[in-house]
């Protein structure tokens, strides 16, 4: 599609479809928590690392989340998407590896990546061809956690917009997913405060981060600031979320040597076990320029993680074009645990969260053999047998 139809003058008139769908969301919206009232009635927004100070009758950065006679409103009731999905396509490697995760996204967004894959959602109230586009289907949260259920899902999944500006909805379908035995998780910017993470932490196990760029000028340019993000993946492992990073590796923009070193040995600082996915981009939404990613450039990106003591380096979205890295070893015996080939789960050894052959606990979240859940933390520490 055209690049040049979404570049419109910011003082355009709003169209019927941005009209149509700003009262819809207006209806589908509920009471706040994640704010605090002024006494000028202002309203400070937690949700997101931008912290809006947002006026009466006005919505903040995110365009969902809006200000109605001194009291916040969010986005509850309705989903924009929802599809049933490889949890390696989220993309956790170390969570139920071959499950099914029921996924689901409202509207907007906190950032405003040009290169966005989910723009139709994330950026329906900012750009008009996605307004056009955008959909919402009410549904409860037991009428979902039910179609998961159906669907032989273990894992529900808030993604395909930004989570954190929706985490009141969010919690209300985690609620009932954890009284179902679901596993829930974030994909998310990383956008966050500690706020937010405060008021998730009862009730998401998995949160995967876009580490966007190592650079904090490209972070200004999609909307946001390297340290907000590098903050919050600190914050996460340390509250004990399961986290994987995914840095998407866009020629010119942050696909350097040099970058990609910084961010592995701010990753290994963290955790060595700390899962990092280096995905290849292809020309989207309003990014044209670059050439699509190669394999070669991913395979070079996963060996400086290597290199930097990473430990889970995962190249992805070039499925049975990156060689055995695809696939899981032991750290401490190197023996092969997971054989994948894209999203697929060709072999998984891994025995109740250890390794067979050494009885190493390996990170990540793993299905025991009689069901439950053993949770092999980031924040633990991992020695070999």
């Amino acid at each position: 599609m055209n690049a040049q139809v979404f570049r419109k003058s910011s003082s355009r008139e709003e169209t019927a479809s941005e009209t149509s769908l700003k009262a819809t969301l207006s209806r589908l919206s509920k009471v706040g928590e994640l704010y605090e009232k002024q006494p000028d009635g202002k309203v400070i927004c937690f949700a997101c690392g931008h912290r809006c100070k947002i006026l009466k009758g006005l919505p903040g950065i995110c365009r969902v989340r809006f200000n109605q006679e001194g009291t916040l409103y969010v986005p509850t009731g309705y989903v924009g998407a929802l599809q049933l999905d490889p949890v390696e396509k989220k993309p956790f490697f170390h969570a139920l590896p071959g499950s099914r995760a029921l996924s689901f996204g409202m509207l907007g967004c906190d950032y405003h990546c040009s290169y966005c894959q989910n723009w139709v959602t994330s950026q329906a109230l900012k750009d008009p061809a996605a307004a056009a586009m955008a959909d919402t289907i009410p549904i409860t949260p037991s009428e979902f956690v039910a179609l998961a259920l159906e669907k032989g899902a273990k894992i529900v999944t808030s993604t395909y917009n930004e989570p954190l500006i929706t985490s009141e909805w969010a919690v209300e379908i985690f609620k009932e997913a954890r009284k179902k035995g679901l596993v829930t998780s974030y994909v998310s910017n990383g956008n966050g405060t500690p706020e937010v993470i405060s008021y998730i932490k009862p009730w998401v196990d998995l949160y995967k981060v876009d580490l966007k760029s190592f650079q904090d000028k490209n972070y200004r340019k999609l909307g946001g600031k390297l340290e907000t993000v590098k903050t919050t993946i600190q914050a996460l492992v340390e509250n004990g979320f399961w986290v994987e990073i995914v840095t998407l590796v866009i020629p010119g923009f942050n696909d350097s040597d040099e970058e990609l070193r910084n961010i592995a040995r701010f990753l290994k600082g963290i955790s060595p076990y700390l899962p990092w996915h280096v995905t290849a981009f292809h020309k989207d939404y309003k990014m044209t320029d670059p050439e699509n990613t190669s394999a070669e450039a991913l395979i070079r990106a996963a060996r400086i993680g290597h290199e930097e003591g990473l430990v889970f380096v995962y190249p992805g979205n070039l499925p049975d074009e990156v060689g055995d890295f695809e696939n899981t070893y032991c750290p401490f015996c190197q023996k092969i645990l997971i054989r994948r080939s894209g999203y697929g789960i060709l072999e998984n050894r891994v025995k109740n969260g250890d390794c067979p052959d050494c009885c190493s606990r390996i990170p990540g979240i793993w299905m025991k053999n009689d069901g439950a859940i053993v949770k092999n933390l980031l924040n633990h520490q991992f020695h070999g047998h």
